[in-house]
């Protein structure tokens, strides 16, 4: 007997995530996505970057994967070497800007 194979759209609706559930996803995603590109445009390796932060590279490959949740303290050892930092906008500049 073989299952039926879900798509990614079935899979979500049965989760029921609340719109601010839905969010906070994005937003994590996101961050994740700005962290590589800034890692990336420094032309650094996971291995430098930890050598250059102090994390340890399989921590900063599993943020990187999405299997962990960075906190925020280590998004700020991640991304100040390298020149950045985060800043809290309202959500209708945010949206405005898509």
């Amino acid at each position: 007997m073989s299952e039926k194979e879900l798509t990614w759209k079935e899979v979500k609706a049965s989760l029921k995530f609340t719109p601010e559930e839905e969010e906070e996803i994005k937003m994590e995603e996101d961050i994740i996505k700005a962290t590589i590109e800034a890692r990336k445009k420094n032309n650094l390796t996971q291995q430098q970057l930890s050598k250059l932060t102090g994390i340890k590279q399989p921590v900063i490959a599993r943020i990187e994967k999405h299997t962990n949740s960075p906190r925020i303290d280590t998004l700020f050892k991640l991304l100040y070497p390298m020149g950045y930092t985060i800043r809290i906008v309202p959500l209708e500049q945010v949206r405005n800007k898509k």
